[in-house]
């Protein structure tokens, strides 16, 4: 007989251990049949009637196996494939032991295909494989709203690995894992497989992404006393609606669900349901697995009331009856859990007041379950008074100890105090040198009686480069930029320059601070400037209209007491006022001297002109309780200035101005903030208030309005032609190269400004992105200006006025009387003074038609009242990878005829 073979495969094996159903896309290994050759029997001769013999029963033979060989091995050594199994040259070979061997190679999953063949004659038993492949790339494909970066990472296979379904399957529970968690319950991953040469494949997985998973309804089962509504508004989630587009607590998120839950119990609580319990909470995915449908159910209880409410105090500077009449829960009021906390917090703070940093409150709540009443008991543990062993700067690395230390308003050796300890902090997150949100952190000291102040400060950007970029309609592109050092080598000091220029305007001005000068409180500063105003268009030679200040000014801040201070200033300026004489001046009683003409240049502007000192003396008064200076959160602040001009130079006036401010934590992340501001100015000088020393209002004070664009102003109006035909409407404005003339604003001796604004919280990610946006509505007016004489000249046709020097034409011109009022004819208009018939001059030279280059006009006088303007909208500050960016986007809810709007505004800045 030849020798037998019997042939042991791994398909039944390889199904078992790799699962029910197999991966789209991904081999199977090959199904082959047990081999067992056939045992051929010879047939025994019988005779004829005779029984049949009974066969010879087969007798057991053990099968020893002499050598175990490897086929079809590629990567892998075969000594490393024979490791994985039990058998060994001179072991037994049975079925039983050739399948635990190929179950060993299966859990290996580094083979496709594995079967074992054994040749009883010979004794030898081959292991044939066919290795897994190796991977070559990764590939994702569908993941549009999901970054390859974020996915990656939660995929264990990766190149030049071996592939096994396993792992697939492993990996693309993680994906599916990975979108739950974005909120897309739909999403599918389907892995497939592109083979390679040298046995290497492509991994590809298919996603699916599908829509982010909503709560499409939120369901209140067993709410009696309040509505599903009013228990949906103290959810974080909400249901997904028309309304809701803007909001990402539409989304599922199980987190989120069982916060939600947690609110719902504080919401019963705080109104005096104790007994209040969630019976169950099921989130399910509708059939469309787009949406979820959540369900609560709930038991609310009995509601209630206060009973008996005491403080039992184990201080001996406390009166227990003292502090029992100054609680906020009241014998009879609804039971409320959060004031519990709130009382607990305020015993701890009176405490820690008056040198008990570590007192102890303990509240003890007993139920009366006949009257439903909650009785409380507050007790304030004994605890010695403590004393400040030391006050520690750490992180510092710029900032000088001094300027840290001297912002405390405790020291060592003082008996410590919760409310100077938290003064402290305000004062130190008000310097702006240091983290948000600083705290003082206490640590017990080597006593029980003694306390340690630590200043673990993080020390931030304190140097400031500002650059903005505006437009207006009066000076076209408006830029500026500003860099300022708060912290000057670490000492405090504030050094700043800050340049400005736009179409009409130029300005510089360099400033110090010294906040303590010889470490005494006294504060001392000043301040040179230059600031220039012309309506040349950046050439100083075509313009026709200049004013230059040139000055310096001296500050003093003395404290009065922690929240008050006193700082009294001194302002010298020489300002110079001029006009193109040739435009805007005439000789009008014919003796060479030249005079401004109010007809042409405005009443306002020619009493401006000439060169003046000032010498200004002011004095502010200013209260302030905010607990930072940067971005306060509540506190207020309000100052109160005097200014007296007059001190010797050539101006006299005095003028007075209120600003205050106050801000809120109206909780949830929400900060609101109401300012206010107004002012007056009063001349009593022989000139009375010039143009340039009134108050203006706009861009940069009251948003949604441009430069200057509130108040008082004079709107010059022009005819359709010479003859007086028709009056232009304010959109047919004439622009005839007089750029003043379209902005003649006159500013006021009064103004008032109100803003109310609420910061709006956003997700954490926005406030890792800096984002704080905010709704507004500014109020505010300026007023209060004499009426200027207004002109009315519709010059006739085929007049002409002569020519002056260098060839410019005068522009209209009237007769006037001795005090130099314009004289009016029969019609109530001016009569035209210097008029001539002739087209040529006396001197041979051509004289120019009137109205050629100014066409008859008429003045109105506009905006002079104490009508609010208001304004509403909505901004941003951001503080992106440049520097700080605010844009403000408003509207004018209310505004008078002349005021100029505006839209949109933005400034940005950087940090160093």
């Amino acid at each position: 007989m030849g020798s037998k073979t019997r042939t042991i495969t791994a398909s039944h094996y390889a199904t078992a251990l790799l699962g029910c159903t197999m991966l789209a896309g991904l081999p199977t290994a090959v199904a082959a049949q047990d081999a067992a050759p056939a045992q051929q029997q010879e047939a025994q001769p019988q005779e004829t009637g005779a029984p049949p013999a009974s066969a010879p029963a087969p007798q057991a033979q053990a099968q020893v196996i002499r050598q175990i060989s490897v086929s079809g091995a590629q990567r892998l050594e075969p000594e490393t494939i024979v490791s994985y199994i039990q058998l060994r040259p001179g072991s037994e070979y049975s079925a039983a032991a050739a399948d635990q061997a190929l179950i060993a190679l299966a859990e290996t999953e580094l083979f496709a295909d594995f079967s074992i063949d054994f040749n009883p004659a010979s004794g030898v038993m081959t292991i044939n494989v066919v290795e897994n492949p190796i991977i070559n790339r990764i590939i994702l494909e569908g993941n549009n709203r999901v970054d390859a970066e974020e996915i990656l990472p939660e995929i264990n296979l990766s190149p030049r690995q071996i592939f096994t379904r396993s792992r697939v399957r492993a990996d693309v529970a993680r994906i599916i894992e990975l979108y739950k968690r974005q909120g897309r319950f739909a999403a599918t991953v389907e892995p497939q497989m592109v083979m390679l040469d040298q046995n290497r494949v492509d991994v590809i997985f298919e996603i699916s992404e599908g829509p982010r998973s909503k709560v499409r309804q939120i369901n209140i089962i067993g709410n009696e006393v309040f509505s599903d509504g009013e228990l949906r508004g103290a959810m974080v989630t909400r249901e997904d609606s028309l309304l809701a587009f803007l909001s990402s607590n539409t989304s599922y998120d199980p987190d989120r669900m069982a916060y939600d839950q947690q609110l719902l119990r504080e919401f019963y609580l705080t109104e005096g349901y104790p007994d209040f319990r969630i019976i169950s909470a099921v989130a399910e995915l509708t059939p469309d697995r787009r949406d979820f449908i959540i369900t609560y159910v709930v038991e609310e209880g009995e509601r209630f009331r206060w009973g008996d409410v005491e403080v039992i105090s184990q201080l001996r500077d406390f009166s227990s009856e003292a502090l029992t009449s100054q609680l906020t829960i009241e014998t009879g009021d609804w039971f409320n859990s959060s004031q519990i906390e709130d009382v607990e917090e305020g015993l701890a703070e009176t405490a820690g007041a008056f040198g008990y940093a570590f007192a102890n409150v303990d509240a003890r709540v007993v139920r009366n379950a006949e009257d439903r009443t909650m009785d409380v008991t507050f007790t304030v543990a004994d605890a010695p008074r403590v004393y400040v062993e030391a006050v520690e700067i750490n992180g510092n690395t710029l900032t000088q100890d001094k300027v840290i230390r001297r912002e405390f308003r405790i020291a060592e050796g003082d008996v410590f105090s919760s409310l100077q300890v938290r003064r402290s902090t305000a004062r130190i997150n008000s310097l702006g040198y240091f983290q948000e949100n600083f705290e003082v952190e206490q640590v017990e000291g080597s006593s029980p009686d003694r306390i340690i102040l630590q200043a673990n400060v993080q020390e931030e950007p304190t140097g400031e480069l500002s650059l903005s970029a505006g437009f207006s309609s009066l000076e076209s592109f408006i830029f500026s930029g500003s860099i300022r050092q708060n912290n000057f080598r670490g000492r405090g000091q504030t050094v700043g320059l800050s340049v400005n220029y736009s179409r009409f305007s130029q300005s510089a001005n360099i400033s110090f601070t010294e906040p303590k000068v010889f470490d005494r409180d006294i504060a001392l500063g000043f301040d040179v400037y230059r600031q220039d105003f012309n309506n040349g268009f950046f050439d100083r030679d075509q313009a026709t209209y200049e004013q230059t200040t040139t000055g310096f000014g001296l500050r003093v801040g003395v404290p009065l007491t922690e929240y008050i201070s006193l700082l009294g200033r001194y302002t010298l300026n020489y300002q110079e006022i001029t006009l193109d004489e040739q435009q805007f001046f005439r000789d009008f009683d014919g003796d060479g001297v030249a005079q401004c003409e109010p007809l042409v240049a405005g009443r306002y502007l020619c009493d401006a002109l000439g060169d003046r000192l000032q010498s200004i003396l002011g004095v502010s008064f200013n209260y302030n309780t905010l607990n930072s200076r940067l971005r306060p959160t509540r506190g207020t602040n309000a100052s109160l200035s005097l200014d007296f001009a007059g001190l010797g130079g050539d101006t006299q006036y005095a003028r007075a101005r209120i600003n205050a401010a106050r801000y809120w934590n109206l909780g949830s992340g929400f900060i609101g903030s109401l300012s206010v501001e107004g002012g007056y100015i009063y001349g009593y000088g022989d000139e009375g208030v010039l143009l340039n020393e009134r108050f203006f209002l706009g861009e940069g004070q009251i948003r949604g309005f441009d430069i200057r664009g509130v108040g008082p102003r004079v709107v010059r109006r022009f005819y359709e032609d010479a003859n007086g035909d028709r009056i232009l409407t304010e959109d047919e404005l004439l622009d005839i190269g007089n750029e003043r003339n379209q902005d003649d604003a006159l500013g006021g001796n009064a103004y008032y400004l109100a803003r109310a604004e609420i910061e709006i919280p956003l997700g954490s990610g926005a406030r890792e992105l800096g984002l704080r946006p905010s709704v507004f509505i500014d109020v505010g007016s300026v007023f209060d200006v004499e009426t200027p004489q207004l002109t009315q000249s519709p010059l006739p046709t085929g007049l002409f006025i002569p020519q002056l020097e260098g060839g410019l034409p005068t522009f209209a011109q009237a007769q006037r009387d001795a005090a130099g009022n314009p004289l009016l004819g029969d019609n109530g208009l001016p009569l035209p003074a210097l008029v001539v018939t002739s087209p040529i001059a006396p001197d041979g030279s051509q004289n120019a038609p009137i109205g050629t280059q100014l066409p008859p006009f008429v003045e109105e006088f506009v905006g002079n009242s104490a009508t609010p303007r208001i304004s509403v909208g909505v901004g941003v500050n951001w503080n992106s990878p440049f520097g700080p960016f605010r844009v403000d986007l408003a509207t004018t809810l209310l505004d008078q005829r002349g005021d100029e709007t505006k839209l949109f505004s933005f400034n940005v800045g950087t940090q160093f």
